[in-house]
């Protein structure tokens, strides 16, 4: 399974981190099997966080000329 976070992040958070936040904000725990998506702020970097079997991985894309579009939350 693949979860969006819909809010930014702190993009100085490591993977262990941002793990706990996926933990805590959307009650999905990476370490599970599960890959989380992360925004910054200014929606032009992304990390994913997700457990290969061994330990955590993540994975930081830059973006330069693209925007990530997040989903409206009431």
């Amino acid at each position: 399974m693949i979860y969006v976070a819909t809010q930014p992040v702190d993009f100085r958070k490591g993977a262990e981190g941002l793990a706990l936040l996926a933990k805590e904000m959307l009650g999905h725990d990476p370490m599970k099997g599960v890959a989380v998506v992360f925004r910054a702020k200014r929606a032009d970097r992304v990390k994913i966080v997700v457990w290969d079997g061994s330990g955590l991985v993540i994975l930081h894309l830059l973006q330069l000329q693209l925007r990530v579009l997040a989903p409206v939350t009431s």
